[in-house]
């Protein structure tokens, strides 16, 4: 294997997730080896939205091809991983980017706005969408995300716990469709969520303020009452049911 450690462009990282990433990063390269074509940060962990301790690392490398082998490096890297809050990566070849832009524009686009590759080539930062798949993808995952909420709810019995989850873990799906929507109007995206999730409310209008709310749930640990569970759980429901039926009249 070639020795390419000075090629390992740290500087580009903010330094609150520098020192985490660095043993993971050469690590990645000692074990993949020339399978290993690239390493990229992508994400909240570029953005002001991170918290250290709280937030996920999320990290896209690409590689030649998948042996079992590649994936046991990487899983034997599991534990230091998650004490670091460093999420499992998405493996990806060039092939499977060219022929994933149809089906994955969303996550793709996401990337494209915060990313930083730190070995090897840029992945993502020549990648061209349709319009007309995005907007699919934007109306399918609102509208399922609708029947996880009805289903969520129905699940949790209206346990106070249980819902703020759910209300959670919608409001942190909900970021990249509403930036991606934004794309489709041709508006500026934000990179971090409470200014999406505003200028969204804005331009769909559509009231945001509870997926803000949840956001705030998730990042500082608090404990709401079951009443404001409930009112944000509806009202998330509502704004999420307004945007699917505005993406799915959207003309692109």
């Amino acid at each position: 294997m070639p020795d390419n450690t000075n090629s390992l462009k740290l500087d580009l990282l903010p330094e609150q997730i520098r020192w985490p990433l660095t043993p993971f990063a050469e690590g990645l390269q000692t074990g993949l080896g020339d399978n290993l074509q690239s390493i990229t940060v992508v994400g909240s962990s570029l953005t002001q939205d991170y918290k250290p301790g709280i937030s996920d690392i999320n990290t896209v490398l690409v590689l030649n091809r998948f042996p079992l082998d590649c994936l046991n490096v990487i899983a034997s890297m599991a534990k230091p991983m998650s004490k670091k809050k460093i999420s499992a990566p998405l493996l990806m070849t060039p092939a499977y980017i060219e022929r994933s832009l149809d089906v994955f524009g969303v996550e793709f686009l996401d990337f494209q706005l915060t990313h930083r590759t730190i070995l090897g080539s840029d992945p993502v930062a020549q990648l061209r969408f349709e319009k007309k798949n995005v907007r699919l993808q934007c109306e399918r995952e609102l509208k399922a995300m609708l029947i996880r909420l009805r289903q969520g709810y129905i699940a949790a019995a209206a346990k106070k716990r249980l819902v703020r989850d759910i209300i959670i873990a919608a409001a942190k799906g909900l970021a990249p469709l509403l930036r991606a929507m934004l794309w489709l109007r041709d508006i500026d995206r934000p990179a971090e969520t409470e200014p999406t999730f505003n200028k969204v409310a804005a331009e769909f209008s559509v009231r945001t303020d509870s997926a803000i709310t949840a956001g705030n749930w998730r990042h500082e640990r608090i404990r709401p009452e079951i009443n404001e569970v409930k009112n944000a759980f509806q009202s998330i429901y509502t704004a999420v049911e307004q945007l699917a039926a505005a993406v799915d009249k959207l003309e692109v």
